[in-house]
């Protein structure tokens, strides 16, 4: 956005540099061609009398010498013609042969006797030369006409020079501009861009993040005051939450406790038939309630956990957690199979990448049949992230139910006899998010389930 406005703003400066600069230019131009026209034309009136006067060879002697004179000295072209167009006197340059489009059409005019008036305009390219014509003798008396063939040379030069001096004006005045706009933009966006930090820093999970930046105009300092307060009241209502399932799991658990424990100390006084079977029933619920307050204890910690992020060595974390699953698994029967890059550092919450593959591989665990195998994977990716996979060989998941497995209490209706709360990918899932990762479910080919976890490097 800071680009664009600082695009739109040098656009517009840019603009009205342009319609300042070249309306000036040209009026210079036009100045200094009207004084080129003024201080020939002159001369030309002289040029005119002298011919008017021409009565004897004498007369004719003086103007020819005059005019050779002139043509010497600014290097033009004059030429003094009848009214039958035949040259009377003729000093410099070939003047178009008195017979060329433009000077024909300035000696008509002077012949018809109206003077030049207007000369093209004078630009740094050019015209090279101009002509212009005066009448010999007024009204009804005209005799002839003088014609000049005068070089811009001069003004050119000067149009040159004013032209270069006004766009270096405008080169300046455009950069001072710029200068300003570009203040102007860092002003407007200071604000808006300690928002966006604000923000992202609050979708990470940081909750304590506030907008700082207290410049900008008005409405944004406005907004900012609103969204700090905002922020103050999400991170309380999310605190509270938290607080409560934390205290309400652990509050729960000593009662529970104490249940399952006089449920264990009832068992031996129950005799054989429904009633056992009962007891068994419920204590295995009992069991099953207390792992589902662990987990929502587990969770509610790892939620507000205020751990810095640090660098960890992954490699190591994998290798250790694989040897600590691999006499689990063989006892049930599955082969754990690891592929460990060396050197992999990430930038996570402390032991994250251990919670995390311990979660991935109690799921395996549990769902894997005998005779299966479970592959883990730990390598660099190309765009610099550390990435864990593990993939087994099971009964994988349905792809309409690959979007709910990373949620909490989510199980299928087929793995409900399964000992678990639901909550271990969910947990492992927040981990790797307040790590600044990712954890991604995918069906395996042609069975089976794939976990990537992406962590950022260190």
């Amino acid at each position: 956005m800071r680009r664009r406005l600082l695009a739109v703003l040098m656009v517009l400066m840019g603009a009205a540099a342009l319609l300042l600069s070249v309306p000036l230019a040209n009026s210079y131009a036009s100045e200094r061609t009207e004084h080129l026209l003024l201080q020939r034309r002159s001369e030309a009136v002289r040029f005119a009398d002298l011919a008017d006067r021409v009565r004897t060879e004498a007369d004719r002697a003086e103007l020819s010498a005059e005019i050779t004179r002139y043509a010497e000295l600014y290097g033009a072209a004059v030429a003094v013609v009848d009214t039958a167009g035949r040259t009377v006197a003729h000093a410099g340059p070939d003047l178009g042969g008195t017979g060329g489009p433009e000077a024909d059409d300035a000696r008509q005019r002077a012949l018809t006797g109206r003077s030049t008036e207007q000369l093209p305009a004078v630009r740094p390219w050019g015209p090279g030369t101009v002509v212009l014509a005066e009448p010999v003798g007024r009204d009804e008396r005209v005799s002839g006409a003088v014609l000049m063939s005068v070089p811009t040379a001069g003004a050119r030069r000067d149009v040159t020079v004013r032209w270069s001096l006004i766009a270096a004006g405008a080169v300046a005045a455009f950069a001072a501009a710029a200068l300003v706009a570009a203040g102007i933009t860092r002003w407007l966006m200071r604000p808006v861009r300690d928002l966006d930090r604000a923000v992202e820093k609050l979708t990470a999970g940081s909750l304590k993040a506030r907008a700082d930046s207290d410049t900008g105009p008005p409405e944004l300092r406005s907004l900012r005051r609103h969204f700090n307060t905002m922020a103050e009241a999400v991170a309380d209502s999310i605190a509270r939450q938290r607080d409560f399932v934390a205290d309400a799991s652990h509050q729960l658990r000593n009662p529970l406790a104490t249940l399952v424990l006089q449920l264990e100390n009832v068992e031996p006084h129950i005799g054989p038939g429904h009633g056992r079977a009962e007891h068994s029933r419920a204590l295995d619920e009992a069991e099953r309630l207390e792992e589902l307050l662990d987990g929502l204890l587990a969770l509610a910690r790892v939620e507000s956990a205020t751990a810095q992020l640090t660098d960890q060595d992954v490699s190591r974390a994998v290798r250790d957690r694989v040897a600590a699953w691999t006499p689990v698994l063989r006892e049930a029967g599955t082969a754990l199979v690891p592929e460990v890059a060396d050197g992999l550092r990430a930038r996570a919450l402390p032991d994250a990448a251990g919670r995390i593959l311990d979660a991935l591989l109690d799921n395996a665990a549990k769902f894997v049949p005998p005779g299966g195998r479970v592959e883990v994977w730990a390598a660099p990716a190309p765009d610099g992230q550390v990435v864990v996979r593990v993939t087994d060989d099971g009964p994988g998941v349905p792809e309409d139910q690959l979007p709910l497995l990373l949620r909490r209490f989510t199980r299928a209706r087929e793995h409900q006899n399964i000992p678990g709360s639901g909550l271990g990918l969910a947990i492992a899932d927040e981990i790797a998010r307040i790590s600044g990762g990712r954890l991604h479910a995918s069906s395996g080919s042609p069975r089976g389930l794939t976990v990537e976890l992406r962590l950022p490097s260190a």
